[in-house]
């Protein structure tokens, strides 16, 4: 069963995965979570309906009811999942992965994440080794919905960005059900039907060649800002009025004109490990203290519950907020941000300039080098550029983050693929291309032929 991952249950469907497996997966889940009903909601994926179908049959032959939500954002499942006391709920999604793809995002109380140490494991285990005796008392589906109450929530984010000239890019994915509603008709949209195909290009914002089209369209339309959701519009990316990509941890520090400055809100701020320094610097000028830490939602939510922290964000375009359940939503991420951009027009400074000001490094982006041994090499990174210089400090979690007095890297594995994952800054381009060339060549024995 190779779609169980350590965030989430996710793969090519008919391959990595079957109905029979979906169908076990929703007949074992509510006992593992103590759920006596569980909310589903679905992406618009050729293989939805197929494993919506399986998967509720399962919970149902629990005698356990099911409440469909129907085609849904995966953070409105986080949402409903807290504000209306399931103990567990599935998103049928694969995110951003191509149309092939399609998986079972879990959550239980307080839309807190299940991942593979923390319940997933169980429920493969059961599925292998376990006899499925269904009740006799079947459960039912419910009709749940529940879209007009999330738009009344996330009409409290709602801001006059008339003066903005926008171009969205909903990736033929979820976000499509929702952006109208939230921004109105004024934006220029682009793919904005809902295709479980990705007829024009694949819902992963993060890969540069899928927002060629939104980065021509901005530059066409002389545009402020384009922005680009993924399939289940869990994440958000932005484009400057020049279609330049901003890197999307520099987004956390532009949600702190809102968080810290005008709602003078306290609580740590989320990172993780691959957050570019310029962010913290950034927000501490505001008054806000940063908190590093694991890269994925199973993580990140959870750190920010523990913390009581009030917002925050990943190098992926996740972005978390205590007021979402410290749960990660792309719209009220997309909204704060938006607002700002708007307000700093207003003041004579575009979306390049903000984000010039808040960008002080120079950054390689994440690097992917195939290696097996991906732990030897990691030491011999981590080891050999400790003994040229001092490291003013070492974190040990996703990898290595290692902090030097002008430069840093954060080197990590992959979960699931031969791959070790390079994250540099430097305070300037030479540095930068210095200190990798040495890391690169310290890599070269580790690397498949």
């Amino acid at each position: 069963m190779g779609a169980f991952k350590a965030y989430d249950f996710r793969g090519i469907f008919g391959k990595d995965f079957d109905l029979d497996t979906v169908y076990k997966f929703g007949f074992f889940l509510p006992s593992l979570l103590h759920a006596d009903k569980v909310l589903i909601g679905y992406d618009m994926r050729t293989s939805t309906p197929a494993i919506f179908e399986a998967l509720a049959k399962g919970i149902n032959d629990a005698g356990v009811d099911v409440y469909c939500m129907g085609l849904t954002t995966t953070p409105m499942v986080y949402y409903f999942t807290a504000r209306h006391h399931f103990d567990a709920s599935v998103m049928i999604t694969a995110s951003h992965n191509p149309k092939e793809y399609n998986g079972l995002k879990v959550s239980t109380t307080n839309a807190l994440p299940v991942g593979y140490d923390t319940g997933l494991g169980e429920l493969e285990r059961r599925i292998r080794e376990e006899q499925v005796v269904a009740t006799a008392q079947k459960g039912k589906i419910v009709n749940y919905d529940v879209k007009a109450e999330y738009l009344e929530f996330l009409s409290k984010y709602h801001h006059d960005l008339s003066n903005l000239n926008m171009v969205i890019d909903c990736s033929n994915g979820m976000a499509s059900i929702l952006v109208k509603e939230v921004f109105g008709e004024t934006p220029d949209y682009l793919f904005d039907t809902l295709d479980g195909t990705f007829p024009n290009h694949e819902a992963n914002p993060l890969e540069l060649d899928n927002i060629v089209a939104l980065q021509e369209r901005v530059r066409e339309t002389k545009a402020d800002i384009g922005v680009v959701f993924d399939g289940d519009a869990d994440r958000v990316m932005f484009v400057d009025e020049h279609g330049d990509f901003i890197p999307p941890d520099l987004i956390i520090a532009v949600l702190g004109h809102y968080f810290l400055e005008e709602k003078h809100y306290s609580g740590k701020i989320i990172q993780d490990i691959r957050t570019s320094k310029s962010v913290s610097e950034y927000l501490e000028k505001m008054g806000g203290e940063m908190e590093i830490w694991r890269v994925g939602r199973a993580y990140a939510a959870m750190k920010l519950r523990e913390i009581d922290g009030s917002f925050g964000g990943e190098y992926a375009g996740h972005y978390y907020f205590r007021d979402f359940f410290y749960s990660d939503s792309a719209m009220i991420a997309s909204q704060v941000a938006l607002y700002i951009f708007s307000k700093m027009k207003r003041e004579g400074i575009s979306v390049s300039q903000l984000i010039g000001k808040i960008r002080q490094y120079a950054n390689s982006g994440e690097i992917n080098f195939t290696i097996e041994e991906k732990k030897a090499a990691m030491e011999a990174v981590k080891d050999y550029c400790c003994a040229q210089e001092t490291p003013v400090k070492i974190m040990d979690f996703d990898g290595y983050r290692v902090e030097f007095e002008d430069w840093w890297f954060n080197i990590r594995p992959s979960n699931t693929e031969p791959y070790l994952r390079l994250l540099m800054e430097a305070r300037n381009q030479e540095l930068l291309d210095q200190k990798f060339q040495m890391i690169d060549q310290i890599m070269t024995p580790f690397k498949v032929k």
